[in-house]
Order: C-alpha cells, then structure tokens, then sequence
C-alpha cells in the first residue's frame, strides 16, 4: 500500500463525487489524463479496479467505494494539520462576533466567515443575524463585535457617534420576478411600469426597517407579508408578486425567480456598511478586511 498517495486519495475522491473522470478535472483543476493516471496509479497500489466504466460516466467498484470512505477520513485529518499548522504562524486568535441583516447574512457574510476560516484559522468567530437597529443596539452594549448594516435615504438616520464604518457596497437594489413574469430577461424595467405589480413584502418587528415595495412607489399593490426571505423568494417563485432584493442577495436566488435592475432616477440609493467600535482589536480588523474583500469580489462577479 505503498504507493497510495495523497494526490491519489483526493483524485479517487473527486471521481466518486462527480461521477466522472472529466468532472473530477474540472473540480480539481487538473487535465482528464492527468486524472486517469492518478487513478491507474491507484489501482495499482489497490490491486483492484476502483471504478466501472460506463455510458453515463463511472461508478465506484466495491474496492473504489472502500477507498474512497477511507480517503474522506484521511484528507480531512490532512487538512486539519494544515490549518493547525498555519495557525501557529498566524498572530489573528481570540474571539470575534459579527452580526448581519438577513439579505447580507445569505451571500456576503457566508463567503467571509470562508475567508477568516482559511486566512485565520486559530480566530473563533460568532455569528448571528439581526435588523440594523437591533445590530447598533448589541454593538453599543458590547454583545457584538462587527455590525453589517443597511443605510440609505429611505432608511432610519442610525447614530454613528463613537462608532467606526467601513463601505462594503453600494447602489444595489434589484426586483425579483417569476421565471415566466413580463419583466423576466429585460436588462431594466422603468419604474412607471411598476404601479400595478403585486407585491410581496417583508413583515417584522415595528421599529425594523422593512424590504417594502419599490421605495419611490405611491400606494402600492400589497400581495403577501411575509418575515423570512425563502419565503417571500417562494411567493415569487409561484407567480403571486414581484419583491425588493437587495443585489448582494441576488446569487442566493431560487430556482424559478430572477432579477431585473429598475431604471428610477429618483432613487438615490442604498449602502452596506460594516460598523465597529471607534479602536478595533486585531480580530475586529481581520474581520473588516475580510468583509471587504469578499464584498469587492460581489461587485466585481458578472
């Protein structure tokens, strides 16, 4: 067993997670023949065949379904020693708690707690999700340590004495509309065509801002409330309204729904900001820098 390598492991694997030796290139960033040389390499060393080949692509033979169990429990320990490894080098430890508004917490705060887990792997980091005021609430009182807020004309004028902000994004606020709506596939939709849609909004605590129909709309068509985002998506999904979605959201759309910009030059705009005590600690840095970074990747993502 000798010849078994680690390279091998993480190709067997690929190969039984994709279903074929050229999807298993694509995930690995490998060439199709380099694949199959692996896996020829690892046949050997097995003295079995790993895979059986057929029109549709391959299925693990009974010793592939073997090793590729085994290889998952190596590669994550192989991956843990890693991370404990770059951990001894990095100085960011401790604890950080961060907290976000829904739309924000769906695509932007996922890929950051990503990018702290590699760039800061020893760095405990706590979240949560929360409106913006209850977010500068739990700030001030010290329970959180970064807020991901929304701020914008049509929003509450926050108090941001004693507190530091960061811009993350900016600008974007998209319509969400059935697969099969009128609107679906334009680049733009004038706000003027707006005025009959039904809508389907959000519905919350009192004091919490709310995603409300267009927000230069006089008297607009109400459909459905609802609290949570998969569901207001949903209502959408089937065809019962159109809803506000904030850009950042836009790549954790469901399956029947898309999006189309709103040419309304009355509109003057939203921002996402992240917002911290005035002196930040190590930790609240690295967290910021990371927001920021996965936040200029959003803006820069066709």
């Amino acid at each position: 067993m000798a010849e078994l390598s680690l390279t091998g492991l993480r190709v067997v694997q690929a190969v039984v997670d994709t279903g074929s030796f050229t999807a298993a290139a694509d995930a690995l960033g490998y060439t199709q023949s380099a694949v199959s040389r692996q896996v020829a390499a690892m046949e050997a060393a097995a003295g079995a065949p790993l895979f059986v080949r057929g029109a549709r692509g391959v299925t693990p033979s009974p010793a592939g379904m073997v090793l590729a169990r085994r290889a998952a429990t190596v590669l994550s320990e192989i991956d843990a020693v890693s991370a404990d490894l770059a951990g001894l080098t990095d100085h960011i430890t401790g604890r950080v708690s961060i907290a976000a508004f829904p739309s924000a917490a769906a695509v932007l705060v996922p890929r950051t707690l990503a990018r702290l887990r590699d760039d800061h792997p020893a760095l405990i980091v706590e979240f949560g999700e929360a409106s913006s005021p209850t977010q500068l609430r739990q700030l001030r009182a010290h329970r959180i340590d970064v807020a991901v807020i929304g701020v914008g004309a049509d929003l509450p004028a926050y108090e941001f004495e004693g507190l530091r902000s960061d811009l993350l994004l900016d600008g974007g606020l998209l319509l969400a509309v059935p697969a099969n709506h009128r609107f679906a596939g334009r680049g733009a939709v004038p706000v003027t065509e707006l005025r009959d849609e039904p809508w389907i909004v959000g519905k919350g605590l009192r004091d919490d801002p709310q995603f409300g129909a267009w927000p230069t709309l006089d008297h607009p068509r109400i459909a459905y409330a609802a609290r949570e985002w998969p569901t207001r998506l949903g209502l959408v999904a089937t065809g019962l309204g159109i809803a506000v979605l904030p850009e950042v959201a836009a790549a954790a759309i469901p399956a029947g729904v898309r999006t189309v910009r709103v040419d309304d030059p009355a509109w003057l705009g939203r921002a996402m900001i992240a917002v911290t005590a005035r002196d930040r600690s190590p930790e609240v840095m690295a967290t910021v820098e990371a927001l920021r970074h996965e936040a200029a990747r959003l803006r820069t993502a066709p």
